[in-house]
């Protein structure tokens, strides 16, 4: 069965390098690596606000050693990270992706919480893959609303390129239009192909 990334991906899933496919299969999965996270001081404050709605990471640094752990659950896939900083602090950044519908077929939701989730667009472009914020939802029930990206942290984008068949850098950014870059965080990773990738 299809990964989410790859059905929403479709053919483009091939044109994705061995290290991003391992990144995004189907199966339970861990990749290892290192972030730097940074972040305006104005920005502190939101932060830790934010992370009791289960968004982002309110600390920042340099290499910090990370983990990121996902499997599914049906048509659900659930990502917890693991950043470990050098006090011993380690921060989990847990959220579950879905499907955005058959009107999306190339967007995905991210939920940090099951109410609050940011819909992005993903694409592959010169064997990189690209997402594009659309907007954030609010999910209530059955009910899905839209919140604008402008009226929310702003816009979302994230690049990620395989470095060889096993690792991938990744770069995520959020871009408020009047307040400018409000959160990155970027790293390199290892992605291990599940045996079934590998026959």
């Amino acid at each position: 069965m299809q990964s989410l990334m790859q059905q929403a991906l479709g053919a483009d899933w091939n044109a994705l390098p061995p290290a991003l496919q391992a990144h995004y299969q189907r199966g339970t999965n861990t990749d290892t690596g290192h972030l730097d996270i940074e972040f305006p001081a104005f920005m502190r404050l939101p932060l830790r606000g934010l992370r009791l709605l289960g968004a982002l990471v309110h600390r920042d640094g340099k290499q910090i050693p990370t983990t990121v752990s996902k499997q599914m659950e049906g048509e659900c896939q659930r990502w917890q990270r693991s950043i470990t900083f050098p006090d011993g602090q380690v921060i989990y950044f847990k959220s579950f992706w879905i499907a955005a519908g058959e009107d999306n077929p190339n967007q995905l939701i991210e939920f940090v919480n099951p109410f609050l989730g940011l819909q992005m667009a993903v694409s592959v472009r010169d064997a990189k893959l690209y997402y594009e914020g659309v907007r954030f939802v609010l999910q209530i029930g059955k009910l899905r609303l839209p919140i604008p990206e402008w009226l929310a942290l702003g816009h979302t984008d994230i690049v990620e390129t395989a470095v060889d068949d096993q690792h991938f850098d990744m770069d995520f950014r959020l871009t408020h239009p009047l307040l400018g870059q409000i959160f990155r965080y970027a790293g390199r990773f290892n992605a291990t192909p599940s045996p079934a990738q590998t026959h």
